[in-house]
């Protein structure tokens, strides 16, 4: 168990936003942006965009996506971590979060289950579609992303109902520890433990025990490949799926798309190096521990069927293929997509359309495939 101590956060290597002015000019803005997105026809964006396309690795950018970005950039934001302070960094993706609102209905309660340092707090997702609420749907037990110190149920609340309407399946996200308050490996603690919680009470759900599986989006896609390797080492039932959105799974290597996509992508180095920071300072593992970088594990055999999505435009693009052709040669059966025109994180912009909205369609409906064959 992680006691829960005041911990100095890592800084971040830009500068923390000037005040609480700043916030408030730059969360106005993004709110008009992220509500007129969807609503403007490709042709204007491109207009406004001065016709200027992105183009790397053979990929053109989304433009939906381009002109979120260039309007990031007019607000004074660059990348996914908005403030070197840790708890401003939080809520700033969570008010950022909720201006995107997809307005998805379904069955919601927030309760409470057992954990390695106390109650874990969870979000049930429950189908209301008569046709799928009248038998046990499957169960996905979802990590959320956040590089391990930001993110929240809130902030992943539309993915999960998105998933849970299109899919069919029930949906228990996780709001595990974060870091730098609880290094790794609590986060990994606190999935796994909820993992087997679930394989114990997917009946009290509404859920079908023989089909729990487990996913998340880029810390929860790694937290979700750690969790089916705990799974398997330890010989307990697998996860019917491991569904892996741009999973970190590789942080003791450079990659390409590291260096391609650096700066100006959302996800930026800067980022990733200071989520790295907060996550491992102060525990015992380091970046090759395979609780830490599950591509590094010695053995990949013997994990459960996986999907892996990856976009063109995102750092952790490589890794994450190279996490699917790691997986398919020890004899997994994986189903992997890369996504060319799109940014790390794709899967939460889908309420803003383009390229995002039908990426995120796609996966959907694969699982929903998937988990209707296990």
């Amino acid at each position: 168990m992680t006691a829960s101590l005041p911990v100095r956060p890592v800084p971040h290597a830009e500068a923390a936003l000037p005040g609480r002015a700043r916030l408030v000019m730059t969360n106005t803005a993004s709110r008009v942006m992220l509500r007129l997105l969807p609503h403007l026809p490709d042709a204007v964006k491109r207009l406004l965009l001065g016709r200027r396309t992105v183009m790397v690795d053979g990929n053109t950018l989304d433009t939906t996506l381009q002109f979120m970005l260039a309007a990031q950039r007019s607000a004074g934001v660059n990348g996914l971590v908005a403030s070197s302070d840790v708890a401003v960094a939080r809520s700033q993706l969570r008010t950022l979060s909720a201006m995107i609102d997809a307005g998805i209905s379904v069955g919601v309660r927030d309760s409470t289950i057992p954990g390695p340092a106390g109650p874990l707090p969870v979000r049930h997702y429950s189908p209301v579609d008569a046709g799928v609420a009248a038998q046990p749907a499957p169960l996905m037990v979802f990590f959320h992303g956040g590089g391990f110190v930001v993110g929240d149920l809130e902030t992943h609340d539309a993915l999960c109902r998105l998933l849970c309407r299109d899919a069919g399946v029930h949906v228990m996200a996780v709001d595990y520890r974060l870091a730098p308050e609880h290094p790794a490996p609590a986060a990994v603690e606190d999935c796994y433990a909820a993992y087997r919680w679930a394989l114990a009470h997917a009946a009290d759900l509404g859920a079908d025990p023989a089909r729990v599986a487990v996913g998340g989006d880029s810390a929860g896609g790694n937290l979700a490949a750690v969790v089916s390797q705990l799974a398997r080492n330890d010989a307990i039932a697998l996860p019917a799926l491991q569904l892996l959105l741009y999973p970190a799974v590789d942080f003791a290597s450079d990659t390409r798309s590291k260096t391609l996509f650096a700066d100006g992508f959302f996800l930026t180095k800067k980022d990733m190096d200071w989520f790295r920071d907060n996550y491992l300072a102060g525990s015992a593992l380091d970046v090759a521990d395979p609780r830490v970088s599950p591509l590094l594990a010695d053995d990949l055999s013997g994990l459960p069927p996986a999907m892996v999505l990856t976009g063109g435009f995102d750092p952790l693009r490589d890794e994450g293929n190279q996490y699917a052709e790691a997986l398919a040669a020890a004899g997994v059966t994986v189903d992997h997509r890369q996504f060319g025109p799109v940014v790390h994180a794709f899967a939460n912009f889908f309420p803003l359309g383009g390229a995002s909205a039908t990426a995120t369609a796609e996966v959907v409906s694969a699982v929903r495939a998937h988990l209707s064959r296990a």
